[in-house]
């Protein structure tokens, strides 16, 4: 058996993002982090909006990628309005799948219970609470973890270490200085960097020289304040960017504005930013506010345009605001994303008229939302499954925010029930069941009027339930659908409630029961016409039952059917059901073979759409094949990697006595082949893989080309250090003392000391600087 990675030297990389920008200065900030983070398990970065503490952390977090080998993993919070996600939020980064409704916090605490992994939680201030909540919660649980936090105010918790993050260094505009590399301040640095980036031909001369240095100056040194400044350049000339920056400082003061003189310095750039830009530009800056993390053009030429901007405005008006450092952009597989830092889309969201304006805006939002969400439910049912996953996902930021107004604004609940339904193929199918129950359950206790998106909210909510394994709560939840479907004298609720309830039959062993109550939802929904992916799935659970009946035939016969409608429409999430049956069936039929590959490719198509349900099935199946060709040690791991998934997903194989059986069966020929100990031993190691990696796993991979294909090799080719060395000597570029190392390490300092003496000599240098200008030379990138 292929051994996975022990979790000491098995690398996962994390999540960071690639520097767009080059990084100037900090370098004592940097230092100060990282020998902070050595010692503490929470390190808060504090300072104003715009000074950098997001960049500071960046950095930082790259350079101490190779000392976590569970790598380092961003948070990005600022688009996050509800406290109640961020829990949800940081495991869903973390790709600590669980769908069962235990409280998250605790899902996240065993999840890193036994990894070495950095956490870095950008722009809490206005979580505050619910951040020091989580972080205290696996702090407490896991030794190995680092959080390093960005915000405007300490999380005020136990352990926490704040680290304000000053302005960069600015020059005395009356000291006389060469434009020299030496005389250079950070400050500086940035100024003429982001100019000659706006216009090819700047260059700091000796002629400019105090006129950038009083810019930078009056700025206080702030860095967004800078480049908002700098890439004015391309337009005015540096007096005429002093002068009326200075008018606009002298301006704040007369007004008696508040707050101390650097953020005046800042909101005085921003003010004459935004004044310079043209009516379209400010109308866009402003309305985009609404937006909550990423959104596209399309989005924007809908919500944004209207009273000043017409639609096809908006284009021209994003692409200016990308010239002024107002809006970033990002390429992605559906074409271009735009974002706005948190500090300048307060500013935009300060800049609407009244309370009116937002309130219409946020309804544009919802909206757009709504249709988008509707859009996608009907193409999840066809050729374009995987790129409505993806439209969905990145706009998971924008559905929230959407669904957060409607539970929330007066007289919208019914609009959220609607909408919070109509994201049944994310939630089911996305694997996104906690949630999923979570804004369903708001949503039906706000409005409890009989309606037809209150009937589809109770469907949808009892789906989700049974696949938690909680059918006391999803019986009752499908029986009220259909009280309101009679109510209604609607047909098409109680399809859906008569298919579900079928479920639970199915799942709790009334085979004939279940049989039934299919036969009745695939009657109903012929009658109506409707075809969609949960129609074709009461033709797969229907097969399922046969097959737990023994009726073999008909199961295969129901799935070829079901395959060749999905065939049609290309459909693939359902397809992957109906594979595990006729996995199953050929498993039954005594064809092992054809039931490894249905099985293996049930698991490949699932993981595609993160459907947990739709991977731990065919594991299971899959463990249990194994153990019937003879690879009990894989049948082993396999039951282990399964067990940490149900985990995340619900009551174990449902709870099922059927599930189970077989689950039972493979769990004694395995124990039988491999004796306790060893079974046991398999069982860990399975238990400790990754979703990938387990996914990898059974597609039959080995963990050696997992490990390859998460990181290359820790050491360069042709170094005369062992892999040890190497490591300890990045530990030295990354600014630890021998005792910092050591404690990194595990290791004692005594050997820590051993080490950096061997490294030093193999080299042929003579000190630690040498040793991290050695490692940096060899770091990708460089």
């Amino acid at each position: 058996m292929t051994k996975p990675a022990d979790s000491s030297t098995r690398r996962r990389t994390g999540n960071m993002p690639a520097e767009v920008t080059s990084f100037v200065g900090r370098q004592r900030e940097i230092a100060e982090v990282k020998r902070l983070l050595s010692r503490h398990p929470l390190v808060t970065l504090t300072g104003m909006g715009g000074v950098g503490k997001t960049r500071v952390a960046l950095r930082v977090a790259r350079e101490l990628r190779r000392s976590f080998t569970d790598g380092v993993w961003l948070v990005q919070l600022a688009g996050l309005d509800d406290r109640g996600l961020v829990a949800h939020t940081v495991a869903e980064t973390l790709k600590a799948h669980d769908n069962t409704g235990r409280e998250v916090s605790a899902v996240l605490a065993d999840h890193l219970r036994h990894r070495r992994l950095l956490l870095v939680l950008d722009s809490c201030e206005h979580l505050v609470d619910a951040c020091a909540r989580l972080v205290e919660a696996v702090l407490a649980a896991a030794p190995g973890l680092r959080v390093l936090v960005t915000s405007r105010q300490p999380l005020r918790t136990a352990g926490e270490h704040v680290l304000p993050i000053p302005p960069l260094t600015t020059p005395n505009p009356e000291r006389p200085l060469r434009p020299d590399p030496d005389n250079r301040y950070p400050a500086v640095t940035l100024f003429a960097t982001r100019a000659a980036a706006a216009t090819p031909d700047f260059e700091l001369t000796s002629a400019n020289w105090a006129q950038v240095a009083t810019l930078c100056h009056r700025l206080d040194g702030i860095p967004l304040a800078i480049e908002l400044a700098a890439v004015r350049v391309r337009a005015l000339g540096l007096r005429q960017i002093l002068d009326r920056l200075q008018d606009r400082y002298q301006l704040l003061i007369t007004r008696r504005w508040g707050g101390s003189c650097r953020h005046r310095a800042l909101l005085a750039t921003v003010e004459w930013s935004y004044d310079l830009c043209t009516r379209q530009e400010r109308l866009l800056w402003a309305r985009a506010s609404v937006f909550a993390g990423s959104f596209d053009l399309r989005a924007a030429e809908v919500i944004c345009s209207g009273d000043g901007i017409f639609p096809d405005e908006v284009s021209d008006a994003a692409a200016g605001l990308v010239e002024k450092s107002v809006l970033t952009y990002q390429h992605g597989p559906d074409g271009v994303r735009y974002r706005m830092l948190e500090t300048l889309r307060q500013f935009g969201a300060d800049r609407l008229a009244e309370d009116e304006e937002r309130t219409t805006l946020r309804r544009r939002h919802r909206d757009w939302f709504l249709r988008v969400a509707r859009s996608c439910e009907r193409d999840w049912f066809g050729q374009d499954q995987e790129q409505t996953f993806r439209r969905t996902h990145a706009e998971r930021d924008n559905l929230r925010a959407a669904l957060e107004f409607c539970l929330t604004a007066p007289g919208q609940s019914q609009i959220g029930l609607g909408l919070a339904g109509t994201l049944c193929f994310y939630w089911v199918g996305c694997g996104f069941l906690a949630e999923g129950r979570r804004w369903l359950d708001r949503a039906l206790a706000l409005d409890t009027n009989p309606s037809h998106a209150r009937a589809k909210a109770l469907w949808v909510n009892g789906y989700v339930c049974i696949l938690q394994g909680d059918f006391a709560a999803a019986t009752p939840m499908l029986r009220a659908c259909l009280a309101v479907a009679k109510v209604l004298r609607s047909d098409l609720p109680a399809a859906y409630a008569v298919h579900r309830l079928g479920c639970i039959e199915l799942l709790t062993g009334n085979h004939v029961r279940a049989q039934a109550l299919f036969g009745e939802a695939i009657r109903r929904y012929a009658a109506l016409g409707e075809l969609n992916s949960n129609v074709i799935m009461a033709w797969i659970e229907l097969a399922m039952t046969s097959a737990f009946r023994g009726d073999l035939d008909e199961a295969v016969e129901l799935c070829l059917r079901t395959q060749r409608v999905c065939l049609a429409h290309g459909e693939r999430w359902a397809y992957s059901y109906a594979l595990y049956v006729l996995a199953f069936a050929a498993y039954a039929g005594g064809d092992l073979s054809q039931a490894i590959r249905q099985a293996r490719e049930c698991v490949r198509i699932n993981h595609t759409f993160r459907d947990l349900v739709g991977i731990v099935l065919p594991t299971e199946l899959l463990a249990l094949l194994e153990a019937l060709t003879g690879a009990a040690d894989r049948a082993a791991v396999l039951q282990g990697a399964a067990r940490t998934i149900w985990s995340s997903v619900g009551l174990s194989l449902f709870g099922s006595k059927y599930f189970n059986a077989h689950h039972d069966t493979c769990t004694e020929l395995a124990r039988s082949a491999l004796g306790d100990a060893a079974y046991e031993a398999g069982f860990r190691r399975g238990a400790e893989l990754t979703l990938d990696e387990a996914i990898a796993y059974a597609l039959g991979d080995t963990m050696r080309s997992i490990e390859a294909a998460a990181e290359p090799p820790v050491a360069a080719p042709a170094t005369p250090l062992t892999k040890r060395e190497f490591q300890v000597a990045e530990l030295i570029a990354d600014g630890l003392s021998n005792k910092d190392i050591a404690g990194r390490l595990f290791i004692a300092v005594r050997t820590a000391e051993g080490h950096v003496a061997h490294i030093l000599t193999k080299l042929g240098f003579t000190s630690r600087a040498q040793v991290a200008a050695w490692v940096n030379e060899r770091r990708p990138g460089h």
